[in-house]
Order: C-alpha cells, then sequence, then structure tokens
C-alpha cells in the first residue's frame, strides 16, 4: 500500500472512503467528527443512529451523502489517560478496523485524520508512529493511504515518518 501525507480538508478529498475520528455515539461532535458530519448532511446522522455507537478502537462505515467521498469510516480513538490504559493498542486497532471495514466496502484509496490527536489529547509524535506503522504492518486490498494533517505539526511528523 502507498502512503501519502497531504495538508487539507478531509471533507474535500475525492476518495473511495474518508475515516472520521468520531465519539462512541457516533452522533456528531466537535473537530473533524463535526466538520464531517456538516459536510455530508443530515443523512449521515441518519444513517448513524440505527449503528448503536461503536466501541473505542473499533469503526463501522456509512455511505458518505454529500461529500466526495463515497463512504465514511467511523472510529472512536482512546482518549489520552497518559499510556498506562491500553491507548496505543487501541489506537493502532482504529486503523486496522478502517482498513478491515474498507475492505469490506471496496475501497481502495483512504484518507486518514490524526485519529485522537484533537480534544481526545493523544501525543501527535506517538499517534502518527502508530498511524504509520500500523498501516505499514497490515494486510489490505486498499491501494492508498492518505494521512492528511490539518496543521503543519501533524503534516512534519507525518513527513518525517515516510
Amino acid at each position: 500500500m502507498l502512503l501519502t501525507v497531504i495538508r487539507a480538508d478531509i471533507t474535500t478529498l475525492e476518495v473511495d472512503a474518508i475515516v472520521n475520528a468520531a465519539n462512541v455515539s457516533l452522533l456528531g461532535g466537535g473537530g473533524v467528527d463535526g466538520a464531517i458530519h456538516r459536510a455530508a448532511g443530515p443523512q449521515l446522522l441518519e444513517a448513524c443512529r440505527p449503528l448503536g455507537g461503536c466501541a473505542t478502537g473499533d469503526a463501522k462505515t456509512t455511505p458518505g451523502f454529500a461529500l466526495p467521498a463515497r463512504w465514511v469510516i467511523h472510529t472512536v480513538g482512546p482518549v489520552w489517560q497518559g499510556g498506562k490504559h491500553h491507548e496505543p493498542d487501541l489506537l493502532a486497532s482504529c486503523y486496522r478496523c478502517c482498513l478491515r471495514e474498507a475492505d469490506n466496502v471496496g475501497a481502495r484509496v483512504v484518507a486518514f485524520p490524526a485519529i485522537s490527536t484533537g480534544v481526545y489529547g493523544y501525543p501527535k509524535a506517538a499517534a502518527a508512529a502508530i498511524a504509520v506503522d500500523t498501516l505499514r504492518d497490515t494486510p489490505t486490498s486498499v491501494e492508498k493511504a492518505i494521512l492528511v494533517a490539518f496543521d503543519g505539526e501533524n503534516e512534519t511528523l507525518y513527513r518525517s515518518l515516510l
């Protein structure tokens, strides 16, 4: 799988699937989650309601509705609690489960935000390393994973790892 980095608004990308760094309810929130819900339109919320939420480290898929992406893969990253509550394993699980979901819907190009690094407080350098390592090490039919940086700090971190 090809790994690339771009600095962009994930909601504008014309890819097969974008990943939403969601909360456990899947019913919208702040940061990238809120931006994706706003851009996709109210149908996204209606598609998420019957999913019954999502466990931390897991992922679920909905259509992209008004987004350029055909699919939204919702994943719930861990809240940083100092690293002693399985946060690295849970974050890696997010990336693996997103690839599983992408494979299930036939997505070949998937864009990932920096999961858990916003309000969930995961240290950006550690999260970037887990993202890159997990995406490289997970068998998948996805041909291209795009690491989407919303800011220069994440862009620099991703580029240093690739």
